[in-house]
């Protein structure tokens, strides 16, 4: 008796751990210790190696187009996120410089811009409507100035699954921490 009850407490005190360390049923933690930035990512995507690119790419193994990314970007210094604008002049410099660089074919909406603050720091958070010649995006992004660096999150799924991703997406966004 005694050994079941043993059993039973250490099964409830490993699901409590369990759950406190989890965003939310589906998701998995990733953390970058040495550029200082965690974030969580849906359970059964795979980290992607890409060149000259974002400093770390996860993708679905089945939506291989549906992905979760982070770039680290030098600013000028000294520079503090509102310094760089507003969420909405951000979230269009963006737009125009990144989502939609020169000679590209990509056309990029700003449908929604928002700040939150988390421990003190200050994050925008954007949401963007993506044109491309194949097919509709959407993306959701975060984006934090840290030891003088813009680290920007983007998750980026097409628009015919936008719906199904929705809130999963608004999990990893909000999940995303620079430190």
């Amino acid at each position: 008796m005694l050994k079941r009850m043993a059993l039973l407490l250490l099964v409830i005190v490993s699901l409590g751990l369990q759950s406190c360390v989890s965003a939310g049923a589906g998701l998995n933690s990733y953390i970058d210790s040495y550029d200082g930035y965690e974030f969580f990512y849906p359970n059964g995507w795979v980290e992607t190696k890409v060149e000259n690119g974002p400093d770390i790419v996860f993708h679905d193994i089945i939506q291989e187009s549906e992905n979760v990314s982070v770039v680290i970007s030098p600013i000028p210094e000294g520079q503090s996120l509102r310094d760089l604008g507003t969420p909405t002049d951000v979230g269009q410099r963006l737009a125009q410089k990144v989502i939609t660089s020169a000679g590209s074919d990509r056309k990029a909406e700003l449908v929604g811009a928002a700040e939150r603050e988390l421990d003190g720091e200050l994050y925008y958070l954007l949401e963007y409507a993506v044109e491309l010649p194949t097919q509709n995006r959407h993306n959701l992004a975060s984006v934090v100035v840290r030891r003088g660096k813009l680290f920007t999150l983007n998750a980026s799924t097409t628009e015919n699954r936008w719906d199904k991703m929705r809130d999963t997406f608004r999990q990893v966004v909000a999940s995303f921490k620079a430190y």
